[in-house]
């Protein structure tokens, strides 16, 4: 049972739960209380949309461990789990039952709410997911864009749902009001969040997964551009996901959100990099052993490679952050007239 549960990456899954839940509770229903609709949604057709989103995600996930098996032998032996515990036609048999579920649950909110744009996602994503396991992801770029545009579509599908929901109800009503708009204001930006820090994730997995990717000829982006390139990519993305949040409200306010945020990112990013790569990458030099004792000499509660990320990587990195965007806000009003080209 647990490696089944690993398959579907089920954490994965309750924060993706998490996320559907949150979109809706905190954000689609202040948006219509402002506008005197009060939890207009009913609670069954939410759960079957969340059940729908989540059950779709996880043959998502099913579906690419059966296609990655030759990759994951080289790059993650360890934590192979088809053809070592579980077969292939067994997880083929899984995919299939949890990506018929999700788009039967899709399709039957799409129903409800008739909106057939609704139905459009939930045929077409588990396509989609399947043709990137099979040859999209060996692709450059093209892989990456896939797994971050369906990592944004959770939020927006929460918008639309109710957009279509209140548009049923209330078609007389609804064309002189911007509820809907709000909606889709509210939760893109949190859509395109999602986006671009998917994104980051999957470029820094692949910097990860350099060997096997080489070995089965896959266009990655670190293969194609090299380390240097693909680090330096990553870094502009993080900073575009702050100044993305800065440029919406021009304020002190949205651009100390818009730092905070980025330096999250960059601890996390960090912290990745480290365990994935730079850890490893040592361990040709020192034994691992002996990296975690010399963390110790400083930290004594770090005992585990995990720890050294946990309580090095990640709190150094989120604090250099926070300090650049601290001295940024101090310093940047007064150069920007040169920043800007003015006297």
């Amino acid at each position: 049972m647990k490696d089944w549960l690993r398959l579907i990456r089920w954490q994965n899954l309750l924060f993706l739960g998490i996320v559907v839940w949150v979109m809706e509770k905190w954000v689609c229903v202040p948006v219509l209380s402002a506008v005197r609709f009060y939890e207009v949604l009913p609670w069954w057709l939410f759960w079957l949309l969340l059940l729908a989103v989540v059950l779709t995600a996880a043959a998502g996930y099913v579906i690419n461990d059966y296609f990655d098996v030759k990759i994951d032998r080289i790059n993650r032996p360890n934590k192979l789990i088809v053809t070592q515990t579980v077969t292939k036609e067994q997880a083929m048999t899984l995919y299939r039952v949890l990506a018929v579920s999700g788009a039967l649950l899709g399709l039957a909110v799409a129903w409800v709410v008739r909106n057939w744009q609704l139905a459009m996602v939930f045929f077409v994503v588990p396509g989609l997911l399947w043709f990137y396991s099979s040859s999209y992801k060996r692709q450059f770029l093209l892989g990456n864009l896939i797994v971050s545009f369906t990592s944004a579509l959770p939020p927006i599908l929460v918008a639309q749902t109710n957009a279509a929901w209140l548009t049923l109800h209330y078609p007389d009503v609804m064309p002189y009001l911007t509820v809907t708009r709000d909606l889709f204001v509210w939760t893109g930006g949190f859509a395109l969040f999602a986006f671009l820090t998917t994104w980051i994730r999957e470029i820094i997995k692949d910097l990860q997964d350099q060997t096997g990717d080489r070995e089965l000829e896959c266009h990655s982006l670190p293969i194609i551009a090299g380390e240097t390139w693909t680090k330096i990519i990553i870094t502009l993305l993080i900073a575009g996901t702050a100044g993305l949040i800065y440029k919406q409200h021009k304020t002190k306010r949205t651009a100390l959100i818009g730092g905070i945020i980025g330096s999250v990112v960059m601890g996390i990013v960090a912290a990745l990099a480290n365990y994935f790569i730079l850890l490893p990458l040592f361990e040709q030099f020192m034994p691992l052993d002996q990296m975690i004792a010399s963390f110790g000499a400083f930290i004594p509660f770090i005992k585990t490679k995990l720890d050294v990320v946990l309580y090095n990587a990640f709190p150094f990195n989120l604090l250099k952050g926070l300090v650049i965007t601290g001295f940024t806000m101090l310093v940047y009003k007064r150069i920007r007239p040169l920043l800007k080209g003015k006297e």
